[in-house]
């Protein structure tokens, strides 16, 4: 269980406090909080916590970051919880809030959590070799939160009016059936939009245009249909996904993943019976 505080005197921007990794969590509780951000990951088994009211499980990759000061407790919840930390200090700790949003707390899911966990895994035996000067370090921790501001934004733009009336109907729409999706007008009928419109707000919270959105979910679909399904030949395959013209189906699934959906299934060791 690898860890590391920081010892220096010299004042920086942004600078790692403590991180470690391999850490068998015990319970902790803070009524008033802790005076500095802190990250907590979980590398293995499940932690549960409690802050600003609200509980959370914390799986394998997932991530949180907390808020200087925040009231929080938490406790494995399997026999064995080991997580990965990291504490910042520096000039400018008390500015990260401009960076992450004034939230009490910023967590983050298992997919999105691979990059802190190998940040950790790197930054922490530079710290310990020092084998990164303090202002390289200094520049590290300030990508560390460029990269949560850019979840941070995402689940903002998530709670945006906008967004809620026009794009998530859409969206469980799309996603609950592509290939029966009709036009995008139709969708944006739907919604008492124009087509027009609904383009520009599908670039502006989703960065990309509808039928962009629409063509990658049925690739999607057709993905899952050619793992699970041997039996069925790329024209049904198609057609189910909502393609009604193969060569225009191989077309657009060799434009998004670079191979045939042949080449797909041989690469999944899948022969069409």
């Amino acid at each position: 269980m690898p860890i590391y505080f920081n010892s220096s005197t010299q004042e920086l921007p942004l600078a790692i406090d403590s991180i470690g990794s391999g850490w068998t969590q015990e319970p902790i509780s803070r009524p008033k909080g802790f005076p500095l951000y802190h990250w907590l990951q979980t590398e293995s088994g499940l932690g549960a916590i409690t802050l600003s009211g609200q509980d959370f499980l914390l799986h394998p990759g997932e991530g949180i970051l907390i808020a200087p000061h925040t009231p929080h407790r938490y406790q494995n919840v399997t026999e064995r919880w080991q997580t990965a930390f990291v504490t910042f200090g520096g000039a400018l700790a008390n500015d990260i809030h401009k960076i992450c949003g004034e939230s009490a707390f910023l967590f983050i899911h298992a997919e999105e959590g691979t990059y802190f966990q190998a940040w950790i895994n790197h930054a922490l035996p530079a710290c310990q070799e020092n084998t990164l000067d303090d202002w390289r370090l200094s520049v590290q921790c300030y990508e560390f939160f460029m990269h949560l501001s850019r979840f941070y934004q995402k689940q903002s733009q998530t709670e945006h009016p906008l967004y809620r009336q026009y794009i998530a109907p859409i969206l469980k729409r799309i996603e609950t059936d592509p290939a029966a999706v009709p036009s995008v007008s139709s969708l944006a009928s739907e919604v008492h939009i124009t087509s027009q419109y609904l383009t520009r707000l599908f670039h502006r919270f989703i960065g990309c245009s509808a039928q962009s959105y629409i063509a990658r979910s049925r690739i999607n679909k057709a993905k899952e249909l050619l793992i699970t399904s041997p039996y069925l030949k790329v024209q049904s395959i198609s057609h189910m996904s909502g393609f009604h013209n193969v060569s225009y189906f191989i077309s657009t699934f060799r434009q998004q993943t670079g191979i045939t959906p042949k080449q797909f299934r041989k690469n999944y060791g899948i022969r069409e019976t």
